[in-house]
């Protein structure tokens, strides 16, 4: 805003505005840093939080029978079932729940101890 009065004053003293690069920087100086911060946004936070995501899904895609895999609810077992979008989870002795593929937060490898399978 003062920029552009600047302007208005400098043409009608008679004064030829100044041109470039200068003036390409005072009227985007406000600008800038908001630039800035979305660009430092997305580096710190939006990328990290997408190759996760990619992670997450992969580790979802390969759950094979035999994994121990972490519920979203926090239910720990071994998966005995794998179907398209559902899964079958032993979550104790001859006790199977079926889960939707996309609530598994987890898959740990299988030389973790489920529940189901610690000697007591």
């Amino acid at each position: 805003m003062i920029a552009s009065h600047a302007l208005v004053l400098a043409v009608v003293a008679g004064a030829s505005p100044a041109g470039g690069i200068q003036s390409f920087i005072n009227a985007a100086g406000p600008v800038l840093p908001l630039v800035g911060v979305m660009v430092l946004f997305y580096i710190m936070i939006l990328m990290p939080q997408q190759k996760r995501a990619k992670e997450h899904t992969a580790k979802i895609a390969a759950v094979k029978r035999g994994d121990v895999v972490v519920l979203s609810s926090g239910v720990i077992g071994k998966v005995v079932r794998v179907e398209d979008a559902e899964i079958g989870v032993e979550i104790a002795q001859n006790v199977t729940v079926k889960a939707v593929k996309s609530m598994v937060a987890d898959v740990r490898s299988r030389d973790v101890v489920s529940a189901n399978d610690a000697k007591s």
